[in-house]
């Protein structure tokens, strides 16, 4: 493998920390910056919804740009994003920072996999994009406890001014050991749409939607919803380490069932486990031992199904597998975006209990969704089933 795989997984890591860096230190940005959790809340939805639009259409407007280059550009413009971030003194400067965060965050993402596909062999490219995606993931669900715990001891500045540091380095060990790279052509963003006319596939891009919505409808708030349940102080950290363990566990054993029992069967599966997990939080606080077990239930199939929705997208379109996977990532933040306003409704409207409940029912809608997927109408042809198996393996 390719060291320079690595070297890009550290930057998608380091990018990835912005998103949802926020969603543990929630109550103390409003405090300091006189809004309410809701408004804090908009923050992130923002940022993914920049991150979702932006990925596509940037990647597709630099294609003819070498890519070390742009690299190294779109990482300062995000540590400037970054600095702003730690200076601003209001709520609308703070928006700012995080929708120029979001854009060249979402380029660096693209970049990063872009990239580390063709920097190694055929047989290779694979596992390559697997572990840039490691470090996407692994920043997702690592972002909120760092969070939490620098913003806790020194203040909600403190995670973005750790962020601004590691870009600061990024930017150097690029500089230092990424070599030159001719940019290949890229795919229309047109040609990438197009694709979407398939009716099974839109039917699991949604499923991700749903998904992920109905995680972040409670996740992005997790914070205020311990508080509310008596957990304060170093036990929401030991809450979010426990979390954050249970959810890299999850994609681990996703892969493994995904491998045993099909991607079809553990999609099925972890969906309707995810429901009735997420459903459940509110009606276990009363017993914090099982309030614990639930909870890390509910974080490992969180990501468990990551691997499972790869796989079925590769064997549902072999032909666009590549566009496909490209405009899942778009999927899963707007997901991301989607859930986090609608739990900032939530909160504003009702009690941060409901949460769970909205997200479940985001949850169940995407088990209807993607049971509808995979009517027998909507199943590939033979040749596409071999074609799709082939490039799966």
């Amino acid at each position: 493998m390719n060291k320079r795989v690595y070297l890009l997984t550290i930057v998608s890591f380091v990018v990835g920390l912005v998103e949802l860096i926020l969603g543990g230190i929630l109550h103390l940005v409003a405090s300091d910056l006189n809004v309410t959790l809701g408004q804090v809340g908009m923050l992130i939805s923002i940022f993914s919804f920049v991150f979702a639009l932006s990925g596509p259409i940037l990647l597709s407007a630099t294609a003819k740009i070498e890519r070390k280059k742009l690299t190294l550009i779109t990482l300062v413009v995000f540590l400037f994003a970054n600095i702003l971030a730690v200076v601003s003194s209001g709520y609308w400067i703070l928006l700012l920072a995080r929708m120029i965060s979001a854009m060249s965050a979402a380029l660096l993402i693209s970049l990063c996999v872009t990239i580390a596909s063709n920097i190694v062999s055929e047989p290779y490219r694979a596992r390559a994009i697997g572990i840039v995606f490691m470090g996407v993931s692994a920043s997702l669900v690592l972002g909120v406890p760092i969070g939490l715990l620098l913003g806790n001891a020194f203040g909600w500045r403190a995670p973005f001014i750790l962020i601004v540091l590691l870009t600061g380095l990024s930017i150097l060990f690029v500089a230092l050991f990424m070599e030159k790279i001719t940019p290949k052509p890229s795919i229309p963003l047109i040609q990438q749409l197009k694709s979407l006319k398939n009716t099974k596939i839109i039917l699991i891009q949604l499923t991700s939607f749903l998904f992920l919505a109905g995680h972040l409808t409670l996740y992005a708030y997790l914070t205020p919803f311990l508080q509310s349940i008596g957990i304060d102080g170093n036990w929401i950290s030991m809450m979010y380490l426990l979390f954050g363990i249970a959810a890299i566990i999850g994609g681990g054993i996703g892969g493994l069932l995904s491998d045993r029992f099909g991607p079809q069967k553990t999609i099925i599966g972890v969906i309707s486990l995810f429901t009735v997990a997420i459903f459940s939080i509110p009606l276990t606080t009363a017993f914090m031992p099982l309030f614990i077990v639930v909870m890390m239930v509910w974080s490992l199939l969180s990501w468990a199904i990551t691997p499972a929705m790869q796989s079925y997208l590769i064997a549902s379109a072999p032909e666009t597998s590549d566009i496909q996977q490209s405009l899942n990532n778009s999927a899963l933040h707007f997901g991301i975006a989607f859930g986090s306003m609608s739990g900032g409704l939530v909160i504003e409207r009702s009690t941060v209990e409901m949460n769970a409940i909205v997200g479940s029912l985001f949850a169940l809608l995407a088990l209807i969704v993607i049971g509808f997927s995979m009517k027998k109408s909507l199943q590939p042809k033979p040749q596409e089933a071999d074609l799709a198996y082939k490039k799966a393996n």
